[in-house]
């Protein structure tokens, strides 16, 4: 299957941009949500597909373009995303996207406090000066 036809190309971008999008949107199934990881797992489940026939076998005579073979591509294609993105998710250290989001939010927001205030006036630099206890008068 090295040596495929434009066709059975575009019969497992088919099958792998089918299955992305079930995991991607319809399952919310992802390290990161947006399009780039949505197309990084089309590419990902194209290879997925095309070794697909070749590790599950030829099933369904009927079912099959020369030697794409739809059930098993399916299956390949699932496999092979779900294992990616398990491992990425595991050592990546991004637990979930919604988490990852949420942390980012909560840091900008945290940020203004954590920032310093300098103060120029003169009387700033008067109550740092004296020590604590003693008020200036």
């Amino acid at each position: 299957m090295f040596g495929m036809d434009f066709i059975s190309f575009l019969i497992l971008l088919v099958i792998s941009g089918a299955v992305s999008a079930a995991l991607h949107w319809g399952l919310k199934y992802y390290v990161i949500p947006g399009v780039g990881s949505f197309l990084s797992k089309v590419v990902i489940g194209w290879i997925g597909a095309w070794l697909g026939s070749p590790v599950f076998g030829h099933w369904w005579e009927g079912l099959n373009y020369e030697q794409v073979y739809y059930i098993p591509a399916i299956l390949g294609s699932l496999a092979i995303l779900v294992l990616v993105i398990d491992v990425v998710k595991t050592f990546g250290g991004v637990s979930s996207a919604e988490e990852a989001i949420a942390e980012a939010e909560a840091q900008e927001a945290e940020a203004p406090e954590s920032q310093w205030v300098l103060e120029t006036s003169e009387e700033a630099t008067a109550e740092a000066a004296e020590p604590p206890g003693t008020e200036a008068t």
